[in-house]
């Protein structure tokens, strides 16, 4: 199963991530070579969130990857959420098209 972590971030997290970002990267880091990160990234023109794609057999990575991150830990992140992604296409679709 395929799970979304989706980030809103506030207005001046470009600005505001820097002093996080090393550590930020390295728990991503950690999370795809462990398998349950599929992969990342922020969203652009705006930048005003992120798309995290986990994989595993509940939510439970994705929860604990937000709760983990320091964008999270220090406010540059204003709400996070976690959905469930039915995937049909693409390398490791979960329900494949037949």
């Amino acid at each position: 199963m395929h799970f979304l972590l989706l980030y809103d971030v506030v207005d001046d997290y470009v600005e505001r991530r820097g002093p996080f970002r090393a550590e930020h990267l390295a728990l991503i880091q950690k999370a795809h070579e462990r398998g349950e990160l599929v992969m990342a990234g922020a969203l652009a023109d705006p930048s005003d969130g992120a798309v995290l794609v986990f994989r595993g057999p509940s939510p439970h990575a994705a929860e604990s990857f937000a709760q983990a991150d320091p964008y999270v830990r220090n406010g540059l992140v204003k709400n996070w959420r976690v959905r469930a992604w039915n995937t049909v296409v693409g390398d490791g679709a979960q329900l494949p098209v037949l």
